[in-house]
């Protein structure tokens, strides 16, 4: 009875241990499909009361961990939300319990009607909002600082990384440290309940600033805030530039040994610190070495509309798109609740972020695809998605798969607002041949030598690379008819060259026909047009070397390779000039 028993417990224990998760798996469930309550609420508990706005994807400077090297492709402006929309999602957000808004970029100050926005937003006061900032650079500032405040602003970020002239040239690509120092002045003689400076610290740049900086608080009610160098598309993040705040507080206290840690508010980012006589203060976010997701409360509003619920996050839900299919404000409200519903307990580790398909900061502030408007007919299915990542892929605006529409489906780039430029790329590729089809080509046989029926089938075909060369570049013309989506170019010029090359010297034991005979093809094309000629460089390539193929298949139809066909140069566009070696 008693083994029995003893076997017959931990068989217990195992159902009741299966059926508590079962039933937190249901609860889970009803969670994520309950009814919006009036609160935006996670499944972690974190009360969502602050909400970033991104007005606009267009920045005065191209700071290089903000904004890829290379540009960003602006989105037309339809594709923006307006004033009257953002303003109607923003009473929304502030009905249900957010107490802070925030307006970011690309860079804010750029958009011509900030003023009124800031306006709109100031009336939102009477259903709860109680603060109304902006993180700026400053550039363009100094002289709307006072309006700004007029019109409802309340606290000021200003991004400013260093103390240097020629410093700050380097990193932001863009000359204006005295408009930035200008703008801090203005800021502090103004009614303005905090102005922070946030500094981004790069190992090897700036973070011997780092003392500098902590005297600005000396006699400045300022505070200062350090931030770690975050990993995004295009910004070349190195685990080894990014200086964890723990060594930074360190250095601090090396000069100043009696910092005092300040008692910060539940959500804040930054852990803050104080230096007894010093009039402002100091503080870390320390995003990537002691991340802060447990006491999270903010949301994220792109440019283009969609919610973002994490930073690091890459998934994203278009409510601009819903908005404008008709969408009522209770089921916007939903979509709202289901993507915050979906967020996850923290973000990735510094070595695990998706870096891959989220945007670059700077992008946070919009997208690169022109989306399909949705029609009222999709809006079940939207309201219903999540940012789960077990749920049904949604193709936000934000997508890398640029001939992809905001449905998945294909679509053609649309490039009406880009300026015509002078661009050029030159692709290569080789066909390997044997012998008896190297001699053909080449006129290497002897004059009078007994050719086979092969080889004088083949022959009767004609001269192999001018064929070819003529072949490539009536292939390059019809790039746009062959290839799905590509556009129609007018080309200034499309130079097609075919070498044989021999490599005898490959050794006894190579496999000749992968060695020692090929055709080399290398294909230049030019135009004046307003996007790039890469697809007619390759398609010249691989048009030519089909041709050699098809006029020696004769002789060497099973022995033929074409080989590796990349572009090797390409210049002209914003994504800058490059070359690579076959």
């Amino acid at each position: 009875m008693l083994y029995r028993l003893a076997n017959t417990l931990p068989r217990v224990r195992a159902l009741s241990s299966l059926a508590h998760i079962r039933a937190k798996e249901r609860i889970n469930v009803i969670d994520s499909t309950r009814p919006f309550t009036g609160q935006f609420i996670d499944t972690f508990n974190r009360k969502h009361t602050y909400l970033r706005i991104s007005l606009t994807e267009r920045c005065n400077l191209r700071c290089f961990y903000c904004m890829p090297s290379e540009g960003v492709e602006l989105s037309p402006p339809g594709h923006l939300l307006t004033n009257e929309e953002i303003l109607r999602l923003a009473t929304l957000f502030v009905k249900s319990g957010i107490t802070k808004i925030r307006l970011t970029g690309g860079e804010p100050s750029v958009r011509k009607d900030l003023l009124q926005l800031m306006g709109g937003l100031n009336q939102l006061k009477q259903y709860g909002l109680t603060s109304l900032a902006m993180t700026t650079n400053g550039i363009a500032l100094h002289r709307r600082l006072p309006q700004l405040v007029e019109n409802g602003l309340t606290h000021l970020n200003l991004s400013l990384d260093t103390l240097d002239p020629f410093k700050f040239e380097i990193i932001t690509r863009r000359r204006g440290h005295e408009a930035v120092l200008k703008a801090l002045d203005t800021a502090l003689s103004l009614p303005i309940q905090m102005v922070k400076l946030n500094v981004v610290v790069i190992q090897g740049l700036n973070d011997s600033e780092v003392l500098d900086f902590i005297k600005l608080t000396e006699d400045r009610p300022i505070s200062v805030r350090f931030i770690e160098f975050m990993p995004f598309t295009g910004n070349k993040w190195d685990k080894k530039k990014m200086v964890p705040s723990a060594q930074l507080l360190e250095r601090i206290r090396t000069h100043y040994p009696d910092v005092t840690r300040s008692s910060d508010e539940l959500n804040d980012t930054a852990r803050s610190w104080y230096i007894p006589g010093h009039q402002g203060t100091f503080g870390f976010i320390s995003s990537m070495s002691d991340h802060f997701c447990g006491t999270c409360n903010r949301l994220r509003l792109t440019a283009d509309g969609q919610i973002k619920v994490c930073l690091f996050d890459p998934k994203e839900i278009s409510l601009c798109d819903i908005m404008r299919s008709g969408a009522s404000d209770d089921e916007l409200l939903q979509v709202i609740h289901q993507a915050v519903v979906g967020k996850k307990a923290k973000h990735a580790g510094m070595d695990s972020i998706d870096v891959t398909t989220n945007r670059p900061m700077i992008l946070i502030g919009h997208g690169l695809v022109p989306r399909a408007r949705r029609s009222k007919h999709d809006l079940r299915a939207l309201s219903s998605a999540t940012f789960q990542s077990n749920q049904r892929r949604t193709y936000s605006s934000a997508s890398k798969l640029t001939h992809l529409d905001a449905h998945g489906r294909a679509s053609m780039v649309d490039v009406s607002d880009k300026l015509p430029s002078k661009r050029a790329a030159t692709a290569k590729g080789r066909i390997y041949l044997t012998k008896s089809a190297y001699d053909l080509v080449t006129f290497t046989y002897p004059e009078n030598a007994q050719l086979s029926e092969a080889m004088e089938k083949a022959r009767r075909k004609g001269d192999v690379l001018t064929t070819a060369q003529i072949a490539g570049i009536m292939g390059a013309k019809r790039t746009a008819e062959l290839v799905p989506l590509c556009h129609s170019l007018p080309l200034s010029k499309v130079d097609v060259k075919l070498i044989p090359e021999t490599n005898l010297q490959a050794g006894a034991d190579s496999v000749e026909r992968e060695y020692s005979y090929s055709i080399l093809c290398t294909a230049t094309v030019t135009c004046e047009g307003k996007t790039g000629v890469e697809m007619e460089a390759l398609m010249a390539v691989s048009i030519s070397l089909l041709t050699v193929w098809d006029m020696l298949k004769a002789v060497a139809g099973k022995e033929m390779e074409i080989g590796k066909i990349i572009v090797s140069e390409k210049s002209g566009g914003r994504s800058g000039d490059f070359s690579r070696v076959l």
